[in-house]
């Protein structure tokens, strides 16, 4: 007779009073994580006006969107297509070697970026980031591996915290960064600084990244229970209240194999999700310093590089804090489902004040306290959304079968969003320049395809299952 405890999913236990947190481990994750948000967020400020420095637009503005959202894309077409096998491998050799190699290769990718002076250069480098790099999910195999469902939620919170912090302090240093020579000549003199005028900040990040290589190596501790010889046994109560999941045939100490993963309700549901936000959220995100930047004679704000910078880094300080302080607390209260549901509805504002900006500063000719106060409320609308990425972890690690499979769990869900942030960029931005050159619908097209997506993903939402033993 077979015992109906091998058929449960993992992560949930009768446990009633909360483990406490690793914090010494979880530090070391979270400090190694913050390479990530600043690999993607430094060159905000500037990619727009390196696009059109290059000359490849002819002297077209409103050209740069397409090239822009296509160095964004690529760093997620060349992830999609590795970060499975990255993640896969860390269920087999260690989630330490697999995130030592990413962090080599994104440090390397760094300095090249701030090396190019060629469009196909930029490109080259950002694909090297792309497919040396599977660390985000990997980190999160980790903190899967060293929480039980009762602390999940809480270390899943300080991640968008930690993103956060990434998006207040790169967009700081490669707004302020950006073109030193013309700010300070005395202190970078030379031909090497008018040649390679973003240098320095992709050398930031580059070293940043390097240091964090070093922290790996000397403090974080191996976290597969395979390599650890950590017992995990199957847990006595469900995690995810569902339909049954006949696809699942959980071996304890083996990973479930993709094709059983991919078949079951409970795990594709969450990663589903997770894949549509991504979308919907990259979408939103590269539009930003791209409407902040562009003309006011073609429905932008005409904001500079500095100012965008000074915007993120708000967003990164306020956002932070609240998840830090109270994601982990609104789920106790409210469950995580709810959350969720309630979070992603706040892309129809932030989608609605693009618009509402663009025929306000049309009509006054110009930024002002109108326009400043829509800004805030904007930021305001992105931190409430922002919540919904800490809860997504949490439904995607703990719909997974067992703590071998949580590599190839995240491995999927990551795969699963490198595409929608691959596609998300390039059709964001190309909708953008397409919309303004034609006057599509005023202009407004990408933001009649950006609030389709979003009821897409409201919809979706509604369909996660239950997470049990929550209250």
């Amino acid at each position: 007779m077979v015992n109906d405890d091998e058929e449960i999913p993992l992560l949930q236990t009768k446990i009633k009073t909360k483990t406490p947190l690793p914090l010494g481990q979880v530090s070391v994750v979270l400090f190694i994580l913050v390479a990530e948000p600043l690999s993607s967020a430094y060159i905000f400020p500037f990619i727009n006006q390196l696009i059109g420095e290059l000359g490849i637009t002819g002297g077209d503005d409103r050209k740069i969107g397409y090239y822009a959202g296509l160095i964004d894309s690529l760093f997620f077409v060349a992830q999609a297509a590795t970060v499975l096998q990255w993640s896969r491998l860390s269920d087999l050799i260690g989630r330490k070697p697999v995130i030592l190699i990413g962090l080599l290769g994104l440090s390397l990718s760094h300095f090249a970026f701030g090396l190019s002076r060629t469009f196909g250069t930029l490109i080259i480098s950002r694909c090297i980031a792309g497919f040396l790099n599977g660390n985000v999910g990997v980190m999160k195999s980790i903190i899967g591996d060293i929480t039980d469902h009762t602390n999940v939620a809480q270390a899943f919170s300080m991640l968008p915290a930690i993103f956060c912090i990434g998006a207040t302090i790169a967009p700081l240093y490669g707004g302020a960064l950006a073109k030193p020579q013309d700010r300070w000549p005395e202190l970078f003199p030379g031909e090497f600084w008018a040649k390679y005028p973003y240098f320095l900040p992709c050398a930031i990040s580059g070293a940043y990244t390097l240091f964090s290589f070093i922290a790996c190596v000397l403090f974080l501790k191996e976290s597969l229970p395979s390599k650890t010889g950590q017992q995990h046994p199957q847990p006595d109560v469900p995690t995810i209240e569902s339909p049954q999941d006949d696809a699942l045939d959980v071996i304890d100490k083996r990973p479930v194999p993709i094709t059983a993963l991919m078949k079951t309700y409970s795990v594709m549901i969450p990663i589903a999700n997770y894949g549509m936000l991504a979308l919907v959220e990259i979408g939103f995100l590269v539009l930003l310093p791209l409407f902040y930047s562009a003309p006011i004679e073609i429905g932008g704000l005409g904001l500079s590089p500095y100012v965008i910078g000074k915007f993120f880094a708000a967003f990164g300080v306020v956002s932070g804090v609240v998840q830090a302080l109270f994601v982990a607390r609104i789920i106790d209260r409210i469950g995580a489902k709810n959350l969720f549901c309630c979070a992603v509805l706040f892309f129809y504002p932030l989608t609605a004040l693009f618009p509402i900006m663009s025929t306000v500063v049309a009509a006054q000719g110009k930024v002002g306290p109108i326009i400043w106060t829509l800004v805030v409320l904007q930021l305001i609308f992105m931190v409430f959304m922002d919540m919904s990425f800490a809860v997504i972890f949490v439904f995607v690690t703990r719909a997974a079968p067992n703590k071998y499979s949580l590599g190839t769990m995240n491995g999927l869900s990551q795969t699963t969003t490198s595409i929608a942030r691959a596609i998300g960029p390039a059709v964001a931005t190309s909708l953008f320049a397409f919309s303004k050159e034609h006057n599509i619908l005023g202009g407004n097209l990408i933001y009649i395809v950006l609030t389709a997506i979003a009821t897409a993903l409201v919809f979706l939402s509604r369909r996660l299952p239950e997470l049990r033993d929550e209250e």
